[in-house]
């Protein structure tokens, strides 16, 4: 194992991991901001509204995208465990 199969793995592990990662985060900071300028309109400080719209946008986005996201996990899994089996003989 030489240092450029590091440095393969290494980029495409960060790179499975913000493509997974990518629809939660980017809905949550939509949200964040939509419900933000709702709060500094409107003047409400409660807690419950900033958590609760972002725990169900979440929840929708995860029902949405979540076979996707599955199939990016599986297939980077498989290819981990190729690459294992590779090395070993």
């Amino acid at each position: 194992m030489d240092s450029s199969f590091v440095l393969y793995l290494g980029r495409h592990t960060l790179e499975t991991a913000l493509l997974l990662s990518a629809p939660i985060l980017i809905t949550c900071m939509a949200v964040g901001i939509i419900i933000t300028l709702l709060q500094a309109i409107t003047s409400i400080r409660d807690m419950t509204l900033t958590i609760v719209p972002k725990l169900l946008a979440v929840s929708v986005v995860g029902m949405a995208f979540g076979s996707w996201m599955l199939q990016i996990a599986l297939r980077f899994t498989a290819e981990i465990f190729a690459q294992i089996e590779n090395i070993r003989h």
